[in-house]
């Protein structure tokens, strides 16, 4: 069974005045992945520059001159896809467009662009075009694993903002598809095999199930997704959806993509309301028929993209490999959950 393990730590010290105070530290075990965090609860009493109010947009939002992606340069400042992929060179569906990334990262690396506007702030995004562009991802995966069936190791991501390694404004999501597994992928593989064998439950479902009972962290529903903050966050106000039963592409239907385009956009707004405006997202798939690991979608916030904003990795994440964040997961989806409310 999985263990949702907890303890807290005492760190004890004299505040400048003399007074004797005890800061609590609560260290929580990823219960997938075994990994530590750190709940720093004395941190979010530290001022946070650049985190008041929601930044301005960036000061180059305007200019359009070189961003490759808007329409007028999009034919010819982008690649195209192979013909044994698409004929065409470009696949759409409705405001989507999908093409090769420029600087691959493994053997099927694409762009889906999801707003035909050269910026979108954060939580403000249509939710059809959002659905348009996730649905435009997966018709090219499946195009992929109908091509190459050994490159089953795939992921949807979205960097939004420098901050969060956006290299470009333009709204956009990236693919991956790759016979070499990423270390994620393999870990989850096998461990999701594991557990299926040995309790013949699948992790992702078990992990859900133990959520909904607690009830303390989970936050709503979209259609079929499920919405919760990660018990042991390895990110701020990390929120997962999972799609239980589901554990390929080709199992989820039309209504599960949109479903989960408007699942995303609440967290957006979630993230806005806390004047934040950078985050990453990341759903792997495994596509080689284990049947093990259903779909995740992982959301984090990252620091703010405005001036004088620190880092959100120190050395602690760095050095010694362990998130240290500040807000309960609890906290995180009580606040939450408003955002979700009628959402069904």
């Amino acid at each position: 069974m999985l263990s949702f393990e907890r303890k807290t730590i005492e760190a004890r010290m004299r505040q400048p005045g003399g007074r004797a105070v005890v800061q609590p530290i609560e260290v929580r075990r990823n219960p997938v992945t075994g990994r530590t965090c750190r709940i720093t609860f004395s941190r979010a009493e530290e001022r946070e520059p650049g985190a008041a109010t929601l930044p301005d947009p960036p000061p180059f939002v305007g200019d359009r001159s070189r961003c490759p992606f808007c329409r007028d340069a999009l034919a010819a400042q982008t690649p195209r896809l192979v013909p044994e992929l698409c004929p065409d060179g470009r696949m759409q569906k409705g405001r989507s467009v999908l093409f090769p990334n420029l600087f691959p990262y493994g053997g099927y690396s694409a762009v889906s662009l999801f707003d035909d506007r050269h910026f979108v702030e954060i939580g403000t995004a249509a939710p059809d075009s959002y659905a348009d562009c996730l649905l435009n991802c997966r018709d090219y995966l499946l195009r992929v694993l109908e091509h190459d069936p050994a490159s089953v190791y795939m992921a949807i991501t979205q960097n939004h903002l420098p901050s969060a390694g956006g290299s470009l404004l333009h709204p956009h999501l990236q693919l991956q598809a790759d016979q070499a597994a990423s270390n994620h992928h393999r870990f989850l593989r096998g461990r999701a095999i594991s557990y299926l064998a040995e309790t013949g439950t699948r992790i992702f479902s078990a992990y859900l199930q133990h959520e909904r009972e607690d009830g303390s962290r989970y936050i709503g529903r979209t259609g079929s997704w499920e919405w919760l903050a990660a018990f042991a966050p390895e990110g701020f106000f990390e929120i997962w959806g999972i799609l239980p039963g589901i554990t390929s592409i080709r199992q989820a239907g039309e209504g599960d993509w949109r479903a989960l385009a408007r699942g995303v956009i609440n967290a957006q707004k979630f993230y806005r309301s806390l004047n934040r405006n950078g985050y990453n997202l990341g759903l792997l798939l495994i596509e080689d028929g284990s049947n093990a690991l259903e779909l995740r979608t992982v959301m984090v916030v990252r620091s703010n993209y405005a001036p004088w904003v620190r880092s959100d990795h120190t050395g602690f994440e760095v050095m010694l490999g362990e998130m240290a964040t500040f807000s309960a997961p609890e906290e995180t989806a009580r606040r939450a959950r408003p955002f979700w409310d009628g959402s069904e």
